[in-house]
């Protein structure tokens, strides 16, 4: 529990949480470790799960094309599950991944509790859908 305190501490969507708020994530999210090559998300499928990048490296691609990579501390997920749409793109594993992953019912409860989390996210959502790469 420890371990997953301190690497959301390190994500900046959770970073300034105090300490109650960062263990209640921690207590929601789950270790998934995925190796290279693994499809974490593809595009146009429901989505169903939110991921924070802990180790390793995701490709996103929309329409076949790269758009972005995401390193430990990003994540993705977030804009099927805000709008109730299927996923706007694929993330492959470039490296062996290790993420914490909220499934729907957690990443909802998740916003709902702390509006702080969900202005952020709301942010990268708008971000991505401009185009911008952060």
């Amino acid at each position: 529990m420890t371990d997953r305190i301190e690497i959301l501490r390190g994500v900046p969507l959770f970073a300034d949480l105090d300490e109650r708020s960062l263990q209640a994530v921690a207590v929601l999210a789950r270790e998934e470790r995925h190796p290279a090559g693994d499809v974490l998300m593809l595009e146009g499928e429901p989505g169903d799960a939110f991921c924070v990048v802990v180790d390793g490296t995701v490709r996103i691609e929309r329409g076949g094309r790269t758009i972005r990579s995401i390193g430990a501390g990003g994540f993705l997920g977030e804009i099927a599950l805000v709008e109730r749409r299927p996923r706007s793109a694929t993330a492959t594993a470039v490296t062996d991944v290790t993420a914490l992953v909220l499934h729907q019912h957690e990443f909802d409860r998740l916003l709902q509790a702390m509006p702080a989390v969900h202005r952020r996210v709301r942010a990268a959502i708008d971000r991505r859908e401009r185009g911008e790469t952060t």
